[in-house]
């Protein structure tokens, strides 16, 4: 019978086993040389998604007349006055006039996220009522419709109503659950939470509004924390929609500021532009760090913790 000692396969003579390791375990280089090309593969595809990041931060210090001339990343000198132009303002309004303006409409579009498309969701998954069906399936595919297609319907009527100009038409919708993507993720994450919660709550007295209150609101956490992550970013990158119905630049958000580099003068301030790029992209960054736990929670747990 062969036996191990100290660590050692033996021979059935009783000799040691001679062996070289390669023989004794043929798959053991294959499978390191496939774990050190994942590797390699991984890091290259990090470098790759991060070089825009490295080369938005490096041209924030470069001399404006490097920025176009010089394609290497390292700046032959450090120019902090691109920062400094940057806090300065463009116009005569200062920086924080636009970090205002997107706090305001980022966070207001993160509040009606969380209120209007939590209460539609909760309506559609659990209480009863005539066209219950129909109506979601109408909500689903309005995730369909692109967005240039009610663009002028809207403009139509907060022009009537004499909102054009205000942050309300940016904020408004996000009231009235018109994001059916946030309203489908909370429909199906309230399916997946156990009935017979509701039947508890409904023998203890409350009545759907007690019972969302009290049961189906602490549990949705994971999904509400993730609606505000992603609201919070795509209503901060928001271009397009703020171009449309903002026309002062007192009520600019960072997004027009930005632009506004370019079209004061004759001759572009990309450095300054720059520099003003990545003092936009640290909010998006501190509030995702600040709730990235939560978003991993709500992707690795069912829900019925509390």
């Amino acid at each position: 019978m062969t036996t191990l000692q100290d660590g050692r396969s033996a021979r059935p003579d009783g000799g040691p086993d001679v062996r070289p390791a390669s023989s004794r375990r043929p798959g053991a280089s294959a499978a390191r040389l496939r774990g050190i090309g994942w590797h390699v593969l991984i890091i290259g595809m990090l470098a790759l998604l991060l070089y825009p990041v490295v080369w938005l931060l490096a041209t924030s210090i470069k001399p404006t007349d490097e920025i176009l001339s010089s394609l290497s990343l390292l700046p032959s000198r450090l120019a902090p006055e691109n920062y400094t132009a940057a806090m300065d303002g463009i116009a005569g309004i200062s920086v924080w006039t636009f970090f205002g303006n997107s706090v305001l409409v980022a966070i207001g579009s993160v509040i009606g996220n969380l209120v209007s498309c939590a209460l539609a969701a909760y309506a559609f998954a659990r209480l009863r009522f005539r066209l219950r069906g129909p109506l979601f399936a109408f909500t689903l595919l309005t995730i369909m419709l692109p967005y240039h297609v009610v663009l002028i319907p809207q403009y139509t009527i907060f022009q009537k109503l004499d909102l054009v100009g205000t942050f309300v038409p940016l904020i408004l919708p996000k009231l009235l659950a018109t994001d059916a993507f946030f309203v489908f993720l909370m429909v199906q994450f309230i399916r997946g939470l156990p009935r017979e919660l509701d039947d508890a709550a409904e023998i203890d007295g409350c009545g759907p509004v007690l019972t969302f209150r009290y049961v189906i609101l602490p549990l949705l956490k994971p999904a509400l924390v993730t609606t505000a992550i992603f609201t919070f970013i795509w209503t901060w990158n928001d271009f397009f929609s703020q171009l449309v119905y903002l026309n002062d630049p007192d009520s600019y958000t960072l997004p027009l500021a930005l632009r506004l580099f370019i079209d004061q003068t004759s001759e572009s301030a990309f450095g300054p532009m720059f520099a003003m790029s990545v003092l936009s992209i640290v909010p998006v960054m501190l509030f995702f760090l600040a709730f990235q736990r939560y978003l991993v929670e709500g992707i690795a747990t069912s829900g019925l913790k509390g």
